[in-house]
């Protein structure tokens, strides 16, 4: 049977809209939240996590409804948007004497996860100070890590969900369209990579790369249920030469085309060099599987 939508890789047939239709019509006091884990429950439409994919089950629904072929109840409330109404991370104060040594002299690094810790205040604080893109919340699966040697902080990492569509990662990897909605997933991306500024420690920035991709994808499985294949970054070259990430073996696929958001498909935004790091030898076979 032929989709009327598909909607993040779900397709959506006549006969499913049919036993949408009599679930609303069997919950006629249900708020829209109540509907959309209803549906997923029905549909076993679960995260790798088994958390129900609730968020993305509502938006769904929306489509459906805005479309004509079902009809949602009333939005009893509308919630703050946290995107529009952001606030920022409250400041933790921390000791900013400068730090100027070798690697051997700082040793060992010690590198913390700190999603769902006391020590995420921190994190965020200090990204937001001192980072040039500053804090922004992520959404979806993320890790955030801090660097500590000599008892202080001298770094902060964050990972979080990869690009949908890269041209020159998606043919470096092989996989096709479906394989990709499929195994997104396994992909993580830099997004914030900091070292605080009065650190001055040759090779401490590829020296942390190296050992947060000896601990990342364990860390990956055990808070969201699945291993991390492959990471990812983007590097503005009108800024930064990732240098870093070159000495930590990093692989420079190409450079994004600039093209965000947009209804016209025109560069909209600087154009950023692609790098990534394997964490398995089968990453291709992995990921395309």
């Amino acid at each position: 049977m032929e989709p009327l939508l598909t909607y993040r890789g779900r397709a959506v047939t006549a006969g499913d809209v049919q036993k949408i239709r009599a679930l609303i019509a069997e919950r006629p006091g249900a708020s829209r939240r109540e509907l959309s884990k209803a549906l997923c429950e029905a549909w076993n439409w679960v995260q790798p996590n088994g958390a129900l994919r609730d968020m993305v089950c509502r938006g769904l629904m929306l489509a459906l409804d805005r479309a004509g072929w079902i009809e949602l109840p009333p939005v009893r409330q509308r919630p703050p948007n946290p995107l529009a109404e952001r606030r920022r991370p409250p400041e933790v104060a921390v000791e900013e004497t400068r730090i100027a040594a070798e690697l051997a002299a700082v040793r060992p690094v010690t590198l913390r996860q700190v999603r769902r810790t006391p020590e995420e205040r921190l994190f965020n604080s200090l990204v937001d100070r001192y980072h040039y893109l500053g804090y922004t919340q992520p959404v979806g699966e993320h890790l955030k890590y801090l660097v500590y040697g000599q008892g202080r902080v001298l770094a902060a990492l964050a990972w979080g969900a990869a690009s949908r569509a890269v041209g020159c990662r998606d043919r470096f990897i092989g996989w096709s369209a479906e394989a990709r909605r499929r195994n997104l997933r396994f992909i993580a991306y830099n997004t914030r990579f900091l070292v605080l500024p009065w650190v001055e420690i040759p090779h401490l920035a590829s020296h942390v790369l190296g050992r947060c991709a000896r601990v990342l994808s364990v860390d990956w499985e055990r808070l969201y249920g699945h291993p991390i294949h492959l990471l990812e970054t983007y590097v503005d070259p009108t800024r930064f030469r990732g240098t870093c990430y070159r000495a930590a073996n990093w692989w420079l696929l190409g450079q994004t085309t600039g093209r965000g958001p947009s209804k016209c498909h025109k560069p909209n935004r600087p154009r950023k060099e692609v790098l990534a790091l394997p964490l398995d030898r089968r990453f291709r076979e992995l990921l395309a599987a």
